[in-house]
């Protein structure tokens, strides 16, 4: 059986000197793009940083004892080659951003645990093999941001969709059932917090007339052809083969 590249090996040295203090003070222990093609144990002993970064590296797996990293808020996986997330993941209650963009996750292999990441805000699954979202997701009440562009989905389930604080949901190149659908789900998300209803007849004459120039300038806009311009996702971008050397720009600030 052939073996796979043997991989740079990371002591606990090298990960002491791997360690970057954030903007806000915390620490922050960075291993992107060192040629890593498995879990350092040694760094188990690292963990009560902040932040974690193994993104682009060869890691197949992320080992169970990912759990250790209680204070864990920032988890950077992206461009890897994992093919499965453990469950214990669901353990790390303080996550606030994670990213495992452009590895070969399957839908099978999300873990549950993933329901449980409660203060989650950015949740990047872009770049993948998923074929469909499960439901179950809803209950990351307080996610913000999600990433499901270039994946094999054909729907995404209301329960993500109507989540309450959603702001951004980038699901470009997925084939969608509906093309309608696919860019109603590329748009940014738009909320309007309150509605108000009045017939004409309640409007004072003044009101009414700034209502009717208002509703006059609205038709005219509508009956011009608008220049389409992409959405913009700078929390979820898609990294590739050249992907931005400034890890800063990857991260949530």
């Amino acid at each position: 059986k052939a073996k796979g590249p043997k991989g740079k090996k990371i002591t606990l040295k090298i990960a002491k000197n791997s360690i970057r203090i954030t903007l806000d003070g915390g620490r922050r222990l960075d291993l992107s793009k060192m040629g890593i093609t498995t879990f350092p144990k040694c760094i188990l002993k690292l963990a009560d940083v902040d932040e974690l970064d193994l993104s682009r590296n060869l890691l197949k797996k992320i080992p169970s004892s990912i759990q250790k990293f209680e204070k864990l808020r920032w988890l950077d996986l992206h461009s890897n080659q994992l093919e499965e997330l453990p469950e214990a993941i669901g353990t790390l209650q303080n996550l606030f951003y994670l990213n495992v963009c452009n590895n070969k996750l399957t839908t099978k292999n999300l873990p549950e645990g993933l329901n449980l990441l409660k203060n989650l805000h950015v949740l990047n699954l872009g770049l993948n093999c998923l074929e469909s979202i499960p439901t179950s997701l809803g209950a990351l009440k307080e996610l913000t941001e999600i990433g499901l562009f270039d994946n094999a989905l054909t729907t995404i389930p209301n329960s993500v969709k109507k989540l309450p604080k959603l702001k951004k949901l980038n699901a470009e190149r997925n084939p969608f059932l509906d093309s309608t659908k696919q860019e109603e789900h590329t748009d940014s998300i738009k909320r309007i917090e309150m509605l108000h209803l009045v017939q004409e007849k309640d409007l004072c004459s003044s009101c009414l007339k700034m209502c009717t120039d208002e509703r006059d300038k609205l038709k005219k806009l509508m009956n011009v052809t608008p220049s389409r311009s992409k959405p913009s996702f700078p929390l979820l971008l898609t990294p590739n083969s050249i992907a931005k050397d400034n890890q800063e720009e990857w991260r949530l600030r």
